[in-house]
């Protein structure tokens, strides 16, 4: 037991600090999502990357902390990350949408029940948004259709939020547009 004493207060202090770290960033993360009235289960699926990514750096922590030489991880690492590499080369959208996901939480001026505006090049997509997810956000047009927009392109899209007081005047005017309409 004495042998292996150095090596147990190592994993005591990798898993005391990233225990710490993660309960500072769940921390951070909920302050803000009460201070911009962010959902409850948007918070969830951003503490859930921040879970994900404090166990990757325990485990990592404790390779190191345990004798495995940091040559062999490095070799390890860089063939795991390299056949990762290519999967999301093929997918690489999955990692874009996610992180997309994450900037809308800290960043974005819309959220969820704001009527929006995407302005496409072929086609403008409009409805209030109904949720925000990892990949995407589904919107819920006037018309009871369900759109899931991909989150990488709700960054690269111009976006308009209409307005709560302003939203019924907006509806209204549609609704003239498409009667003024010419038939074939």
């Amino acid at each position: 037991m004495e042998e292996y004493l150095p090596e147990l207060l190592q994993t005591a202090a990798v898993i005391v600090f990233h225990v710490l770290l993660r309960w500072i960033l769940v921390r951070v993360v909920k302050r803000f999502s009460r201070q911009s009235n962010r959902l409850e289960h948007r918070t969830g699926l951003v503490i859930k990357y921040i879970d994900f990514g404090i166990i990757f750096l325990i485990v990592f922590g404790l390779i190191l902390v345990w004798g495995v030489q940091f040559e062999d991880v490095g070799f390890v690492m860089s063939s795991v990350f390299a056949v990762i590499g290519i999967a999301f080369f093929a997918q690489w959208s999955i990692l874009s949408n996610i992180t997309s996901g994450i900037i809308m939480f800290f960043t974005f001026p819309y959220k969820i029940g704001d009527y929006i505006i995407i302005h496409d090049k072929e086609y403008d997509f409009e409805g209030t948004i109904d949720d925000i997810k990892g990949f995407h956000t589904v919107i819920k047009t006037t018309k009871d259709e369900i759109i899931t927009y991909p989150n990488s392109l709700m960054l690269q899209k111009g976006v308009t939020v209409v307005k709560p007081d302003e939203l019924e005047d907006f509806l209204h005017e549609e609704d003239k547009n498409v009667k003024e309409q010419p038939i074939d």
